[in-house]
């Protein structure tokens, strides 16, 4: 028996999938560029925009004698145990296979923001949590372990990580993202896309471009970013994440700027994505993305015109299911209105991306484990971890933090009880769950009331609920109040619910008007503190929240962003001082509810001033977190010098934990341009380093600056590194400047391509 070229794996890749498209018929191609999502919910309560208006019926048996491109989150749809999931996927790859003429099997995705997005699968911190870490190396490992799990029961591609950087935080999807700084984004992003790829699955960068920066933080509003903010801030996280982390798929994202949905921009998908960064991956369509370049943005009259727009900007596969690329995106062409050739260039990236898989190999076999275990004590070993890293200790004024081990404690407020405290909307609990309320949880999820009961088994706990998360009913504060009373120490537990378009606090679609915590919770804090029992307050939320009001008022303050399934022991860990909090702020937490957006990268009208009554100053600013060791920072060495515009400067400290106990230090180092071609942030982070330390231990850090780390977008449009001054400022803090290096640069001016160097290197040694 001949085999036939394209099943040839030692021929190139190239070869074999040219080979493939020239015995195919269109609907043979253009069935490779779209999705099925089985089982998806046409009523109203779906887990993506307009799902039940969006959602078709089809002919399962006849579509897939085509073949199919991808099939859409088989495990993420509805409760499934993983190991006869994993069998009844590898059963619907053989249909697909044995249907069509080539046997192609499909792609298979699934959501895996926070943790594989599947019934009893590990739950981790959300991504606003591994910003709060500041820690990489952690964030990749957590990813590797999501990337194995979804390989062992035959899922190829993941959807994540999330690159928007934080513009407003009262957006719904803060909670998603890593933080309000794309250096850390980019950085902390490029470590998951890392992680996810050595597992063999597909990573996808979403949401591409400038999701985040919605008018009002309405979910899907118009972008108003310009020029320089869509270059300088929204890019770069993307393009670390597909130099440094080697993603091999984007997804284009719902928004329009300039009056241009993404999904119809060839300028970003083609010319910038493709052509200037080099990109030859697959670009994925955001569900259901495609069709609303019809219905929501109203640029095409026609499925066919949505679908030859898409097509033309670049989109490779329609996502999650089959709409506008498939019957009448044949007639068009067939009709001469949409050119064949779009079609082969997307099926083309398509069947590459299946090559590299495996998926064109003639003894391809799909994944049949007999047990399956998504949710290992190594899983879980790495969600602690993560969990206590992440927990930020805001403030702790007068020592009340740690908590003596047999005092009295009242614990009261509506996240301390409820496992779902814990977990983002992309969870599967928070994201599937609710719509199964007959399903058990399927992971344990210990609540922040238990977790302390457990740390301080001689400590007296109290609770009282207080008043629900959103709910106006101020019913149950009186009962609090008394609890609180009766204590020696009051841990108020407060925050967010996560949820879908409108059923949480936080979420996709939960937006909010202003920075007040949700509900009547601000009436319930007030309450605890009138009672002159000092009050320690404990945030598990999605976005930061307005504390001015409090401000000095309560005796310590924790922030932990959903910190996933281990959240809990980890925050009474902090609490009882077994975990010693080391977590920095990835977005500010302002004083006071409204005055946004307003994120610390402010140019100086973006500051406070004369010119206006209003003051932007955060409470806690971005970088922020405290200790309960110190730690000092000596030997600088970082001279007043010139240097070229294409030079180098290494800038050395050493950190010293001078405390009683062991601690992590995050020290951050900070550019100030002084005079630019266009306003500059009077500050932005361009290097970190996270550093573990015994008590009395020492270590030296080295950060190595290049100068094109100073470049930015000047008025032509071009990226550049200018001659000037220039300040490097170490910092604890966005805020908190230890000390600071000041170089000249001289020499001409610089324009950088797309090799420039994007990351501050750091080397750590031991201290003399």
């Amino acid at each position: 028996m001949t085999t036939a070229p394209w099943r040839d794996p030692a021929l190139p890749a190239v070869a074999r999938v040219d080979d493939l498209l020239s015995r195919m018929t269109l609907e043979e191609k253009t069935a490779q560029l779209y999705g099925v999502w089985v089982g998806a919910d046409t009523g109203g309560d779906g887990v993506a925009p307009h799902q039940h208006d969006m959602t078709t019926d089809y002919d399962w048996d006849e579509l897939i004698t085509r073949g199919l491109g991808q099939l859409t989150r088989s495990f993420g749809t509805a409760p499934v145990d993983p190991a006869l999931g994993a069998r009844a996927l590898a059963r619907a790859q053989r249909r697909i296979a044995a249907a069509g003429r080539f046997g192609i099997p499909a792609v298979a995705h699934e959501e895996c923001l926070a943790g594989f997005t599947a019934w009893r699968a590990t739950a981790y911190p959300v991504p606003l949590a591994w910003g709060a870490a500041f820690d990489p190396p952690l964030v990749e490992e957590m990813a590797r372990r999501i990337g194995q799990d979804l390989r062992s029961v035959g899922v190829h591609q993941g959807l994540a990580p999330v690159l928007d950087v934080v513009r407003d935080p009262r957006w719904g999807r803060v909670e998603e993202t890593i933080g309000e700084d794309p250096y850390l984004v980019g950085t902390v992003g490029a470590a998951y896309v890392r992680g996810l790829e050595s597992a063999g699955i597909v990573a996808t960068l979403k949401h591409f471009a400038g999701y985040a920066s919605s008018v009002g933080a309405r979910n899907l509003a118009p972008v108003r970013a310009g020029t320089r903010e869509f270059a300088d801030v929204t890019l770069p996280p993307f393009e670390m994440a597909l130099r440094e982390g080697g993603a091999r798929s984007v997804m284009a994202a719902y928004t329009e700027r300039d009056g241009v949905p993404a999904s119809a921009d060839p300028e970003l998908l083609t010319q910038l994505l493709r052509e200037d960064w080099g990109f030859t991956g697959t670009v994925v369509a955001d569900y259901f993305g495609i069709g609303f370049l019809q219905t929501l943005h109203r640029v095409a009259g026609t499925p066919a015109r949505a679908a030859h727009l898409a097509l033309e900007a670049g989109i490779d596969v329609e996502l999650p299911t089959v709409k506008y690329y498939g019957d009448a995106l044949n007639a068009a062409v067939r009709a001469g209105e949409v050119p064949e050739a779009l079609i082969d260039r997307a099926a083309r990236r398509v069947l590459l991306q299946k090559c590299e898989l495996g998926l064109l190999d003639e003894d391809w076999q799909p994944e049949t484990p007999e047990t399956v275990d998504l949710d290992s004590a190594a899983n879980r070993a790495v969600a602690r971890r993560l969990a206590e890293e992440s927990v930020v200790l805001l403030d702790n004024p007068d020592g009340l933090l740690p908590l003596s081990p047999d005092t009295r404690i009242a614990v009261v407020g509506p996240r301390a009880a409820d496992a779902l405290a814990m977990l983002g909307c992309y969870s599967f609990p928070s994201h599937v769950l609710t719509h199964h309320p007959e399903a058990e949880l399927g992971i344990e999820i210990p609540t922040l009331l238990e977790s302390l009961r457990a740390e301080l088994p001689d400590a007296k706990v109290t609770f009282a609920e207080g008043c629900p998360v959103s709910d106006p009913d101020v019913t149950g504060i009186e009962e609090a109040v008394a609890r609180a009373a009766e204590a020696d120490v009051c841990v108020a537990v407060l925050g967010d619910r996560a949820g879908l378009f409108g059923r949480g606090t936080s979420g996709e679609g939960c937006d909010v008007a202003d920075l007040r915590l949700p509900g009547v919770q601000g009436a319930l804090l007030d309450a605890l503190v009138a009672t002159g029992v000092p009050v320690v307050l404990v945030l598990l939320t999605g976005r930061p929240y307005a504390l001015g009001r409090w401000h000095g008022r309560l005796g310590a303050v924790v922030q932990a962003f959903f910190p996933g399934e281990e959240g809990g022991p980890a925050v009474a860990g902090v609490l009882s001082g077994r975990v010693n909090p080391s977590g920095r702020l990835p977005v500010s937490v302002p004083q006071v509810t409204g005055g946004q957006p307003w994120t610390y990268l402010q140019p100086p009208l973006g500051l406070a001033g004369e010119v206006s009554n209003l003051d932007p100053t955060p409470l806690y600013p971005f970088g922020h977190g405290r200790s309960y060791t110190t730690f000092t920072w000596e030997d600088v060495d970082g001279p007043e010098t010139g240097l070229g515009t294409d030079g180098s400067y290494d800038l050395s400290l050493t950190v010293r934990n001078t405390g009683d106990r062991a601690g992590a230090d995050v020290v951050q180092l900070y550019l100030h341009d002084p005079v630019a071609d266009v306003t500059r942030p009077d500050v932005r982070l361009i290097g970190y380093q996270r550093l573990e330390l015994p008590a009395g231990g020492s270590a030296r850090v080295t950060f190595h600056f290049h100068t094109d780390l100073s470049a930015f977008t000047d008025r032509g449009g071009r990226r550049v590194v200018e001659p000037g001054d220039l300040e490097l400022r170490l910092g604890t803090s966005s805020a908190d400047v230890r000390h600071t290096a000041r170089l000249s640069l001289t020499g001409p001016l610089r324009v950088l391509g797309p090799d420039r160097r994007m990351r501050c290197e750091t080397s750590v040694a031991a201290a003399e």
